[in-house]
């Protein structure tokens, strides 16, 4: 693993733990349903990373999947919340 892809693991890694910390301590419902998109996001930027560093493309399909899971995810928080007010 060259220092591009430990720098890249590495603030994926923060990006993570920043993320967490906004997943537990969101004031709203709503700052937790964006974190939670958040994740999937770096999740799939994970993926990626490791499909790349590997230089073995299987793991492709997960990506496919978390990329409607976050697309299902947050249409589908768009409709719940859009009916609410603070």
């Amino acid at each position: 693993m060259t220092a591009v892809y430990a720098v890249t693991v590495g603030l994926l890694g923060c990006a993570a733990a920043a993320t967490l910390y906004r997943l537990g301590r969101g004031p709203s419902m709503l700052d937790r349903a964006m974190a939670l998109d958040v994740l999937t996001a770096l999740s799939m930027c994970g993926v990626g990373t490791f499909a790349v560093a590997r230089d073995d493309y299987s793991d492709l399909p997960i990506l496919l999947v978390l990329s409607l899971l976050g697309f299902v995810g947050a249409v589908s928080l768009a409709r719940f919340f859009s009916g609410r007010s603070r």
